[in-house]
């Protein structure tokens, strides 16, 4: 068993999987498996990694038995089997050289390992100004407001422990909403977390697929849990897990 499997959602991604690819295999020296998970059989980002995969043995193909970001990400964590699943951005080619640093981290025992634009050495760079706006305002209320224990709450670069996947259930079914919903039921069952400082810059090939209308009202439904969470004393016993979870600790 590996120790590390990367999840990447792709749509088209043909012109930047390559470099990311080549940065992780450079990069990440734990045992790893890369998932590239797809929505249809014509994406060309398959193409692109045609030749790449054949020559490398820890890179499979997981077909997204829906369509999206959501279902993408979701058929792969019900494939992994590793200790420790990481989420990554299929244009992200410079976060690489810290995920040794970051399983290390996990290893310590740390529910979710999370990247943060907000805290001292991070950057967000690039970006429409109301994905910018919403995502500051957002992460800025919880921290400072709701007491989160982060000062990113919606970054995409995560790592979850193997607990966390087998135990919470997940409820989002559009974009990138699990990743915060997981984020914020951890708080509330008191699981630890560890945040480290992240650059993150807008992608210079295609285009983004995050929806920030579309996706708002999901966002929000988990930025209320945050705060009912501090202000009405919500606790652990309130979480939806998955039957037969490992017991809360």
């Amino acid at each position: 068993m590996v120790d590390l499997d990367i999840i990447i959602p792709v749509y088209n991604e043909g012109d930047n999987i390559v470099s990311v690819l080549d940065a992780l295999q450079r990069d990440v020296k734990c045992s790893h498996q890369i998932m590239i998970c797809y929505d249809f059989d014509e994406d060309n980002t398959l193409d692109a990694i045609a030749n790449y995969a054949a020559n490398q043995g820890n890179i499979v193909t997981v077909k997204n038995p829906t369509s999206g970001p959501h279902g993408a990400i979701m058929a792969g964590i019900h494939c992994s089997t590793a200790p420790f699943v990481l989420t990554h951005m299929a244009d992200d080619d410079y976060t690489t050289v810290i995920i040794d640093t970051l399983v290390d981290k996990a290893r310590e025992g740390y529910a979710i390992v999370t990247g943060s634009r907000f805290m001292d050495g991070g950057e967000f760079v690039g970006g429409g100004w109301l994905k910018r706006l919403l995502t500051w305002a957002a992460s800025f209320s919880l921290y400072h407001f709701a007491f989160f224990p982060v000062h990113d709450a919606t970054h995409g670069v995560r790592i979850f422990s193997r607990k966390v996947i087998d135990s919470i259930e997940v409820e989002s079914s559009v974009g990138f909403t699990y990743s915060f919903e997981m984020m914020v039921k951890v708080v509330r069952l008191r699981w630890p977390v560890y945040e480290f400082p992240v650059s993150w810059f807008e992608r210079t090939i295609g285009t983004s697929r995050f929806q920030v209308m579309r996706w708002l009202w999901p966002y929000l439904h988990w930025y209320f849990f945050a705060f009912a969470t501090t202000w009405l004393r919500r606790g652990p016993d309130s979480v939806r897990l998955k039957k037969n979870a490992p017991l809360r600790d």
